[in-house]
């Protein structure tokens, strides 16, 4: 796909914070976590890559984490369009996207990436992270009712009005931390979440990335910018024959070299390789 540089500059004022307060924000975790173990191999990878951050793993069978930096996993940042999982569930579950079938029409305007400029069915909209598609959607769905799935979805630390709904995943003070993210996506894959099995079933499908002979890999990346620098997010879970791992990893580059497209391939990278040195996939 070919990007169109005329338009970069609309985007970036799209996801960047023009109403960030000048501290960063930590969301609060509900109860301390003491199954944590420091893996120190996703530090290595961390460093070889001209990046920092934290990649998370959980092991649902055994109830333990695994991160290089438990700290950093503890800071909210911006969902960025990770919230598309979100946005998806509440979508549906309010009609908003009447079905896996629903098709989003382009408009026939210019939009940042070629592959959006055209209709667009949930399940493309939603992997080729389609912003114009989740600006519809949330329109639709509206403060209040968005205000109130987010409450009842435990969903990080939202700030949500009138003024921002088409953008609050992308620029200003919402925040979710890679702790939050994993509880998260614990509970929409547990059926713990207050919503119905065919939101449940719709959405996990939606999310499946890459099926291979021994795991499934289900998630969503995201990308937003605050004081001119990148922040990129890649959570989700693996399937494998008697478990399934949960992760949400979360990048910064160490350099200006480091542009958003390279950005885009390493919060994935990194993931898989970590995911490797744990023997979780091969």
């Amino acid at each position: 796909m070919s990007l169109k540089f005329s338009h970069i500059t609309l985007l970036l004022l799209c996801i960047s914070s023009r109403k960030e307060q000048n501290k960063d924000h930590t969301v609060e975790q509900p109860n301390s976590i003491e199954n944590k173990i420091e893996n120190t191999e996703f530090q290595f990878i961390i460093d070889s890559s001209d990046v920092k951050g934290s990649v998370v793993i959980y092991d649902l069978k055994k109830d333990i984490f695994y991160s290089n930096d438990f700290d950093w996993a503890n800071q909210g940042r911006l969902p960025a369009s990770t919230f598309k999982i979100a946005n998806s569930i509440i979508g549906l579950e309010t009609g908003v996207i009447e079905s896996d079938s629903t098709i989003f029409k382009w408009n026939g305007e210019d939009r940042w990436l070629d592959i959006w400029e055209q209709n667009l069915a949930l399940k493309d909209a939603f992997q080729y992270s389609c912003v114009p598609c989740y600006q519809e959607v949330a329109s639709k769905i509206n403060p209040e009712r968005m205000n109130t799935y987010v409450e009842k979805l435990h969903y990080g630390d939202l700030h949500i009005d009138s003024l921002n709904i088409r953008n609050f995943w992308l620029e200003g003070t919402s925040r979710i931390n890679q702790m939050q993210q994993i509880a998260f996506l614990k509970r929409f894959y547990g059926n713990k979440l207050p919503i119905s099995k065919r939101t449940k079933d719709i959405v996990q499908k939606i999310m499946i990335i890459d099926t291979e002979k021994n795991y499934t890999l289900s998630g969503k990346t995201g990308l937003s910018i605050r004081r001119e620098k990148f922040n990129g997010w890649f959570v989700g879970y693996v399937e494998v024959a008697d478990n399934t791992y949960f992760f949400a990893t979360n990048l910064e580059p160490l350099s200006s070299d480091i542009n958003m497209n390279e950005l885009s391939k390493k919060r994935k990278s990194i993931t898989l390789l970590a995911l490797r040195k744990m023997d979780i996939i091969k």
